[in-house]
């Protein structure tokens, strides 16, 4: 993201936004799902969010509330855009439970031979698998205005690899999907499975959600950290799945300890000074401490574990960001949703 861009997401989301941001919308796609009267003003607030598609609000495992204000029912899958890089945070996890990958600490170098030379910078021989998921590798950013250009390239890896590194792995955490993209290119390395084969497997399956291929790069590798498609339902289940510390009923499908160690905050934005784990942002909200998986235009996954609160958003992302909409939704948590779960404790 661009520096305006996330200075304006943090003046608009972790600040009160003018009423004004909300006006009318039209009329439901879906009527309203509520089990519980406490949730209902968050519906009828969110319905008047015009670029908002679903909300789901889930307590202690149960969905109190959901509606899909526009477009497809809350079981179909849409774009989830960087949510994805929470996803292939996960399969890591799982990779290195399975003994595919040795752990945060290894060296990407070995896995782009090819790529990474005797002549290179030799500060790509100290990226790690951890510098990839925190956004600390010191590569190019390829996101923001830099995407364009990447997706359009011959080979999205080498791009990555052989242009000038920004800086020394382990700084300053700079945003950027091409981490996650040579993620998913050490995962189909390691597993021996292309990253859509591995993380249907592995995850979706146990989860009992849908997970359909999504796009891949000029070799054939499945995108990494964008892209992806899951319902508002499967991503509650994610959702759930990190709530739970791994578990999904009565089965480990992530390492607890992996959970853990996703949500330790690794560094911060040099932007809006938000904290980062593991594919997962790290902030409070109400005095509630909050963790979220986040995807351009709106596509939120917040989990707000004292309260056992898992709320999902998607949103309309064709379009320019919309700041107005990105603070909307966190006023809507924080004056809405937050105080009603705390009053149903």
């Amino acid at each position: 993201m661009e520096r305006r861009y996330l200075c304006a997401y943090v003046l608009l989301a972790l600040v009160c936004v003018s009423p004004s941001s909300t006006r009318a919308a039209p009329s439901p796609a879906h009527a309203p799902v509520v089990r519980n009267e406490r949730y209902r003003l968050a519906l009828e607030r969110a319905a008047l969010l015009p670029h908002l598609n679903a909300l789901v609000i889930a307590r202690a495992g149960t969905i109190q509330a959901e509606q899909s204000f526009r477009g497809p029912s809350l079981d179909t899958p849409v774009p989830i855009k960087s949510i994805s890089k929470s996803v292939i945070s996960a399969l890591v996890g799982i990779a290195i439970d399975r003994g595919k990958l040795r752990g945060v600490d290894q060296p990407i170098a070995g896995f782009f031979p090819s790529y990474i030379k005797t002549n290179s910078d030799p500060r790509l021989h100290q990226i790690t698998v951890g510098h990839l998921l925190s956004m600390q590798s010191g590569l190019i950013r390829t996101s923001g205005p830099a995407y364009a250009s990447w997706v359009n390239s011959n080979n999205w890896v080498r791009y990555i690899l052989n242009a000038p590194m920004l800086a020394a792995p382990g700084g300053d955490m700079v945003y950027s999907t091409g981490n996650s993209h040579l993620l998913s290119a050490i995962l189909t390395r390691a597993t021996g499975q292309s990253t859509f084969a591995f993380a249907r497997d592995a995850l979706a399956k146990p989860l009992g959600i849908q997970l359909s291929p999504w796009q891949r790069d000029p070799q054939g590798i499945f995108m990494g950290g964008n892209q992806m498609q899951m319902s508002p339902h499967a991503l509650l289940s994610i959702g759930e799945l990190y709530r739970n510390r791994g578990v999904h009923g009565d089965k480990q499908v992530v390492p607890a300890a992996w959970i853990d160690e996703t949500l330790k905050p690794r560094c911060r934005s040099i932007f809006s000074g938000q904290l980062y784990g593991y594919g997962w942002f790290l902030a409070t909200v109400a005095d509630q401490p909050l963790f979220f998986a986040w995807g351009y235009g709106g596509q939120f996954i917040f989990v707000l574990p004292e309260l056992e609160l898992t709320v999902v958003t998607t949103s309309q992302s064709d379009g320019p960001r919309d700041f107005e909409h990105l603070g909307a939704i966190f006023e809507l948590l924080r004056e809405t949703i937050v105080p009603s779960a705390a009053t149903d404790l």
